[in-house]
């Protein structure tokens, strides 16, 4: 019997960000991206979740995710930031991974709809994210023939 399964990759915190978020009540424990992986059968319901406490959260098909990298990029900021359909949600200034979306998918910004077409997110393990997003399970070709 196939069965859904999911990784969670807590998003990184900087432990004097860690802190004040959790002052804001956007506690490090609330805040994540988690890939859900669907059946041998139901591969379209392969989902990515994430979520920043109550400042951010998206769902998508992981068929969305045309590719994902580490980033060399340190920014200054924290927490969630975004400017036109390019959004930053991260703790921390290390361990970005940046996600490209196609086509554009919808998030939430304080409850308000926003568009993504690349989420750069900053977690504690980018090698295993960038490796699970990059790894989609194989579908059966159209035609029957390999």
């Amino acid at each position: 019997m196939n069965r859904k399964e999911s990784r969670r990759f807590p998003i990184r915190f900087d432990k004097w960000y860690g802190g004040l978020s959790s002052a804001l009540l956007l506690p490090p424990g609330d805040s994540y991206v988690e890939v859900e992986s669907g059946s041998e059968a139901l591969p379209e319901a392969d989902r990515v979740r994430v979520r920043m406490g109550w400042a951010f959260r998206a769902g998508f098909p992981r068929s969305a995710v045309v590719s994902a990298a580490i980033t060399r990029s340190v920014p200054l900021s924290r927490g969630v930031h975004g400017w036109g359909d390019r959004w930053l949600v991260n703790g921390s200034g290390e361990g970005i991974v940046a996600i490209d979306l196609q086509p554009v998918q919808l998030g939430y910004v304080l409850g308000c709809p926003v568009r993504l077409r690349q989420l750069l997110v900053s977690v504690t393990e980018p090698i295993d994210l960038v490796a699970v997003l990059g790894t989609l399970p194989e579908r059966p070709s159209r035609s029957g023939r390999e």
